[in-house]
């Protein structure tokens, strides 16, 4: 790590080498594969910018599983934030409906995480800073390097996305159910 410092890039590129395996495995184990890439990576862009603050009397390998358990605790808590927002969204969606839209009064959690997947990132980190952190537009804006015109748009995209989806799939469980709940064509 010593000849990392000093901006040796095959010394880096030998680090890499012997330690993929561990790191990768150690991520894998806490986070699954699908998050284990981004954070292989991240965890030796990190590496890469503290390289100055890497204390040469530490064992390497302490220092940069303790960079990947910290990003891997990162991501935990933006997973439960994640999770308290689309809470908040989908309660927003379901007492503000449009109106005549029939929007179902309890949908699974997992179905919502679902629909809140579904959503592009930029519409999904909209509303992430506006349902649950709280953000003005100005400061959305201002996080995202955005107008703030931009921002009411995404937002406004983001719950109407919800809302129709919350409505097409209350659509789809009622489908051919008439109000008492029996199978049938429509009564005259």
């Amino acid at each position: 790590m010593v000849q990392v410092q000093t901006g040796d890039e095959t010394a880096l590129a030998d680090l890499m080498a012997r330690y993929k395996g561990p790191l990768f495995g150690f991520l894998n184990r806490r986070v699954g594969s699908s998050a284990a890439d981004d954070l292989f990576q991240e965890s030796w862009i990190r590496v890469v910018k503290a390289r100055d603050r890497f204390d040469p009397r530490r064992r390497f390998s302490t220092w940069l599983f303790q960079i990947a358990n910290n990003l891997c605790r990162d991501r935990g808590r933006r997973l439960i934030v994640e999770r308290r927002y689309l809470d908040g969204v989908v309660e927003q969606a379901r007492t503000q409906p449009a109106p005549g839209s029939a929007v179902p009064a309890a949908t699974e959690r997992t179905d919502m995480l679902h629909h809140l997947d579904a959503l592009s990132e930029p519409l999904r980190e909209v509303l992430i800073l506006r349902y649950y952190h709280d953000l003005s537009e100005r400061e959305i804006a201002e996080v995202l390097g955005i107008p703030k015109g931009t921002v009411k748009s995404r937002a406004h995209a983001a719950v109407r996305a919800l809302r129709s989806e919350l409505e097409r799939e209350a659509e789809g469980d009622g489908a051919g159910r008439s109000k008492d709940g029996e199978t049938g064509g429509s009564h005259a």
